[in-house]
């Protein structure tokens, strides 16, 4: 099963994605929740990726562009395994920022929502 979540906080977007990112569906949820922010940071927490398949890893590759190319900071927050290993067999980690635990815990600190209680 696949979930998505949208919290805007300032001029940040939190984007926690829960399940597994290998269908076609999510891939393209997960692109249009990114492109239709209009925060300046947009970071997307991938710690609840159980799976993620070559069109997820190819979407954040895309996701990596497309944000330099329309000025957003796009930043992974606590890469699940699956994620990294798949980020790592394509040589594409170092293309992605990552946010610290101190990043987040300052964003969600800011945060109008159940996830500031835990900052």
């Amino acid at each position: 099963m696949w979930k998505l979540y949208v919290e805007n906080v300032g001029d940040t977007a939190v984007i926690e994605c829960q399940g597994r990112i290998v269908r076609d569906d999510a891939v393209f949820q997960l692109r249009n929740a990114v492109q239709q922010q209009s925060a300046s940071m947009v970071v997307l927490d991938l710690s609840e990726v159980k799976a993620i398949g070559g069109g997820g890893l190819g979407m954040l590759a895309y996701l990596e562009r497309w944000s330099r190319e329309n000025d957003v900071r796009l930043k992974l927050y606590s890469p699940s395994k699956p994620v990294l290993e798949g980020l790592s067999r394509n040589r594409s980690l170092v293309n992605f920022n990552l946010a610290s635990f101190d990043e987040m815990m300052g964003v969600l600190a800011h945060a109008q929502s159940p996830y500031s209680l835990a900052a």
